[in-house]
Formats: structure tokens, C-alpha cells, sequence
């Protein structure tokens, strides 16, 4: 008997760098897609988005004969939760995804699942529902008589125009991303799978290191009906989720010569490998004429050892020119590094933020290097009997899960910290916003600067601290993060590309005039580390971070931590923002209670000048809300 009633569910739970993306779970809404003329009822359920309601609030809602899971490693438990409570009414469980595909023996082993989906979904699962049996389904793994079964493996599809449009109609939410404030998110895939052959990536497995290509022409229709039906003609920022955008860079070229004709309003992110970009100049220039400016290569390592252990394919040339031609053409130059594979040391992985930013990365991602299964990475080290973590849900690159015969699992955790901080300081922020007003020369507002790094501050703690909230740990990695921060190189940068230079800051200044102001962040009540600006009445001469505290100071803010204060808080990046403001709002007033005149005078124009620069910003878009 045919299965009638359909409902997909993508389980809460996903963590590390993932965090960065928009999640939609488009795999789903491709299954969708691909079944709904077929069944009676299909529906998408996102469980992150729906916090109001329980699973079983669903189960009754949607009465489904079927519930299919699609997961990753992090959502391992969840997505069994899930299983669990279907099963209890009966229903028919089947899981998929990369996570399933590579240990549906393990999965398989859990009483609530009944079926595992291998590989792409699409043609599985269509012929699933339309008999309402495994039997004889290829791709499908299942349990007959107490027995896993394992179907043949179902062969790649290979015309990907062949396949409808993903199920956005049957969202329930609208997505976003946490670092894009100002436009709508969607997401899209124009390729599938990967011709590389990295040890560390699920890809090889799943798609046998075979890239196959949707045409441009399909491409383009799709984004004509996410941007004029899907968002209504809104400003839109669209993720290209291939994994290896670049792997064809004449299809690429055909592609922005349709895009050019369009009059959208999109921004587009893409995924790409080092090489490709290396090698396609030309094709790089188009892609950021036509506003395919976010570029994210895997950089991996500055040392050779570590990119061929991996089969990386490239070397730091190729790095270097990749990173070069994408900064010329006005794009952003984003790239992931690897701590921790079994040969690095730390001396060398402190040296990646500092290589990073010499090599001009705008944007940089430090993960710890995870075997996740069905990787020829984690083959090995299972080979070796290295594997210590075996909770799927610490395989989120936050954790360290096998041994390193150099670096203990804490000291690799703390050098993931050390990478972001000695990455993320101001004068990273000033190279960004110079290099992007090549395409675009106006400056950025200071309150428009000011919230962004905020909004990226919580992103941070939220996407890389989400595993020791309310521990010891925490406070560590914490302490490890801000005292990493100190570096005479940001002086010596900030002094080159002058802040004032690339953000708005002529009222701010003009009434500031003449100061040196300095943050300090402690923990505790000891000083850890100062942020320190020289001003004068048109410009920012430099900003300094220093270990410690100096003496002279004309403006002074002290940010003090202490996280045994956070215990059993879950929104600890917003409890950290509202302790700041209370602090600042002290030190506002603090002069007036000790008669420190001149102090009282500067922190007067401190005050002044930051109402008048918020006032001056969201003053008019009060007043367009108020008319309105």
C-alpha cells in the first residue's frame, strides 16, 4: 500500500560552522517537490523554527502514514527523538542525509527507525511512497525479520534539470541569517557534488567525486521565481550552496552573461575551491559585476605538509592569487582553516590568523578538524584506534574528538579561540569595508559599523562557545579569546587603512575632538586586554590592543566578565550585551560622582557625540515610519 501522507522534518540541533549558513532545509523541500503530485498531503516542518509547538502537536496537526528525518551529526539525538515519537503512534520512519548515508548500520540499530535513505533523495524516495515498501527500492536500507537489509546503491542523477524546483511554498517561515541584517535570505544549489577528493569531506562519499551541472538557463528560471514569487521583488541575498561553484567555469561564464540581463536585487554567496579561482581571473571580475561577491575557499593550512596529507590539491601560491584576484575585482575573500590534523603543532596553528590576514583573507573560519564518518579521514583514524568521542553531537568542528600525538583536546579547543581572536580585530574590519567600496565608494555609517560588529560578536559566542555555556571551560576559553587579541600589528595596520577613512565619523569627531579613549575588558576584575583609540578632531589616527591596561587615558570604559554569573542561562551572548550597557552607562556618570572635571568634560562629549551620530541615523527612518 502507497504511503498518502508525507511529512519531512529537519531536526533543531545543528551547531558549529554550520551556524553561519541560512539552513534552509532545501534537501527537504527538493523531496518535497518531487512527491507532492503523487500523494495525498506533503508537508516541511523546520524544528528549529518551531519552538511554540511540540512534535506531536505536529503529528496531530499533519496525521502523516510516513516521517521522513534529514540530519547531520550534530542532530543526531534530536533526529532519533524525533523517530521515537513517531514510532510510538505507528508511523513509518526514514531517515536521510549525509549523517545517515554513512552509518545506516548504526541508525538501523535504533528500534524507531525503520528505513535509511543512501545518498540523493529525490528518485528514493518517490518510488518509496508510490509502492509503500522498501522492497526493491535502490538506495534504501532497511530491517526485514530483525535483519538490515541493504539495496543496491541507486545510481547519481544525472540530468539535474530534470528535477522540479524545490518546495519553498510549502515553508512555514521565513529564513535568515544571523550576519545579514538588511535583505531576505534563500538559498540555491546550480551543481551537485564535488570533483575533489578531500580526506576530510563527506562529499567523495556521497556523490563518488562526480560534479554534475544544472544548466544556466534552468538556474536563471529559478531565481526569476524565488525573487519575484517566492520574495516578492524584495532585496534578496541568495546562498549558492554547491560545494564547488567553480567547477565548470565556462558554465559559470554563460551564467553571468544571463544574470547581467536581470534588474534584481540580489547578492549572491558562493562556495568555491582555491584552484578554480586561481585559474579563472576573468571569470571572477564577471561574477562580482553581477553581484556574486562572497567567496568561501577551503584555505585549509599555510603549510604543504597538511594540504597534501589531505589531497587538497592546491598549494600557497595558488592561495595567494586566488585571494589577490578576488580582492581586485571588489569581492570578499572568505576561507576555512583546519586545527588539529594528527601532525600540526601549536606554533604552527598560531601562526594561521597571522597568515590569514597576510595573505589578505577578509573573512576567516577556524574549525577543528573532525572525521566525520564515511570520510577517508575518519577511516584512518578509526584504523588507528584514535577515535575518543563517539556522541555524534560533538562532531560540530568546536570539539576536539580524537588524539593528536602533539596537542592535548583542550589545548586544541583553546587554539580555535586564539585563531578567532588574533583573526577578528579592528583593523580585519577596516580591510573588509576598503576593499568592498571598490564597488561601492560609500562610506559606512558608524552606527550601521557599530551594530554590525555587535551582531557578529554574538554570532561568534553563540556559534563557537555553544558547547561549554555555564562551565569553566567557558570562562577559559573566554579569558584565551580576549587576551589573544593583543597585537602591536593592529596599530601598525589601523595607522595604513585609517578608520575614518572607510566609516562615517565627521559629526562623531567634530564634536569628540581630541582624545584617547580606552576600553578595557576584564574578567574577574584583572585586567585582560585594551582597546585604545587616538582621535583628533577629523580623524582616527590609530587603535591599538594591548595586554593589560595603560595609564593615560583621557576617556575610560571597563568592561568587567564574570561567567560564574551566567549559570544555567542558555541566552548568555544577549545577558553579556545588557551587562556592557550597564557598565558603559556607569562609567557615564562616574566622573560627576568624584569631581573629576576634565574627565566629566570628555565623557560629556563622548555621550553628546554618540546621541547626536544615533540621532542622525535613525532619526529620519522614525520620522519616515511616524509618516508613514
Amino acid at each position: 500500500m502507497a504511503f498518502r501522507r508525507i511529512l519531512l522534518v529537519k531536526p533543531a540541533g545543528r551547531t558549529g560552522l554550520g551556524f553561519a549558513l541560512a539552513l534552509i532545509p532545501i534537501s527537504l523541500e527538493y523531496v518535497a517537490a518531487s512527491i507532492e503530485d503523487i500523494v495525498d498531503e506533503v508537508n516541511v516542518l523546520d524544528m528549529s523554527y518551531e519552538k511554540r509547538h511540540s512534535f506531536l502537536y505536529f503529528l496531530d496537526l499533519f496525521r502523516p502514514d510516513l516521517v521522513g528525518i534529514s540530519m547531520s551529526a550534530t542532530e543526531h539525538k534530536s533526529g532519533l527523538r524525533i523517530a521515537s515519537i513517531a514510532k510510538k503512534r505507528g508511523i513509518v520512519t526514514v531517515l536521510g542525509g549525509y549523517h545517515p548515508t554513512a552509518i545506516p548500520d548504526e541508525l538501523l540499530s535504533h528500534k524507531q527507525v525503520d528505513m535509511v535513505v543512501r545518498g540523493e533523495g529525490e528518485l528514493t524516495m518517490k518510488e518509496l511512497v508510490q509502492r509503500g515498501s522498501p522492497e526493491g527500492v535502490l538506495g534504501i536500507s532497511y530491517k526485514e525479520n530483525n535483519k538490515v537489509i541493504h539495496n543496491p546503491d541507486r545510481p547519481l542523477i544525472g540530468d539535474l534539470d530534470s528535477l522540479p524546483f524545490p518546495a519553498r511554498h510549502l515553508r512555514r517561515h521565513k529564513y535568515t541569517s544571523p550576519l545579514i541584517r538588511d535583505r531576505e535570505v534563500d538559498e540555491i544549489h546550480t551543481s551537485r557534488g564535488c570533483w575533489g577528493r578531500c580526506t576530510f569531506c563527506c562529499e567523495p562519499s556521497m556523490s563518488r567525486s562526480r560534479q554534475r551541472y544544472r544548466s544556466p538557463e534552468n538556474v536563471i528560471e529559478e531565481i526569476d521565481q524565488i525573487y519575484n514569487v517566492i520574495h516578492k521583488g524584495k532585496p534578496l541575498c541568495i546562498l549558492i550552496g554547491d560545494p564547488n561553484f567553480m567547477g565548470d567555469a565556462k558554465r559559470v561564464d554563460r551564467f553571468c552573461d544571463l544574470l547581467s540581463g536581470l534588474n534584481f536585487d540580489i547578492v549572491f554567496h558562493t562556495m568555491v575551491r582555491v584552484d578554480s579561482m586561481a585559474r579563472h581571473p576573468e571569470v571572477v571580475k564577471k561574477m562580482c559585476d553581477n553581484n556574486i561577491i562572497h567567496f568561501c575557499m577551503g584555505i585549509e593550512s599555510p603549510n604543504l605538509k597538511d594540504l597534501n596529507i589531505t589531497h587538497k590539491g592546491i598549494n600557497t601560491e595558488m592561495q595567494k592569487k586566488a585571494i589577490q584576484i578576488i580582492r581586485d575585482s571588489g569581492g570578499v575573500a572568505a576561507g576555512t582553516f583546519v586545527i588539529g590534523l594528527p601532525d600540526q603543532s601549536e606554533e604552527e596553528i598560531k601562526q594561521f590568523p597571522t597568515y590569514a590576514k597576510k595573505i589578505g583573507l577578509m573573512s576567516a573560519a577556524f574549525g577543528i578538524a573532525t572525521p566525520f564518518p564515511g570520510t577517508e579521514f575518519y577511516e584512518s583514524l578509526e584504523r588507528e584506534g584514535l577515535i575518543f568521542e563517539r556522541d555524534w553531537t560533538k562532531y560540530d568542528e568546536n570539539n576536539s574528538v580524537f588524539k593528536s600525538p602533539k596537542i592535548s583536546k583542550q589545548q586544541i579547543e583553546e587554539l580555535r579561540t586564539y585563531c578567532i581572536g588574533k583573526f577578528w580585530t579592528p583593523d580585519t574590519f577596516f580591510d573588509w569595508l576598503a576593499v568592498t567600496q571598490k564597488r561601492d565608494a560609500r562610506k559606512t555609517s558608524l552606527s550601521k559599523f557599530i551594530m554590525d560588529r555587535i551582531v557578529q560578536l554574538v554570532f561568534l559566542a553563540k556559534a563557537g562557545f555553544s558547547q561549554q555555556v555555564s562551565s569553566k571551560n567557558m570562562a577559559t576559553q573566554f579569558k584565551v579569546f580576549i587576551e589573544s587579541m593583543a597585537d602591536p600589528r593592529v596599530e601598525e595596520c589601523t595607522r595604513k587603512i585609517r578608520m575614518h577613512r572607510v566609516v562615517d565619523m565627521t559629526r562623531f569627531l567634530a564634536i569628540l575632538g581630541p582624545q584617547t579613549i580606552q576600553l578595557t575588558i576584564r574578567y574577574k576584575n584583572r585586567p585582560l586586554t585594551s582597546y585604545i583609540m587616538e582621535t583628533t578632531r577629523n580623524t582616527v589616527e590609530y587603535i591599538k590592543i594591548i595586554s593589560g591596561k595603560q595609564d593615560k587615558a583621557t576617556i575610560n570604559f571597563d568592561l568587567n566578565f564574570d561567567f560564574d554569573q551566567l549559570k544555567g542561562s542558555n541566552n548568555y551572548p544577549f545577558k553579556l550585551i545588557k551587562g556592557s550597557v550597564r557598565n558603559y552607562m556607569y562609567h557615564v556618570f562616574k566622573p560627576l560622582t568624584v569631581g573629576d572635571i576634565r574627565e566629566t568634560l570628555n565623557m560629556i562629549k563622548f555621550t553628546l557625540a554618540t546621541c547626536v551620530e544615533i540621532i542622525s541615523t535613525l532619526g529620519p527612518k522614525i520620522f519616515q515610519r511616524l509618516a508613514f
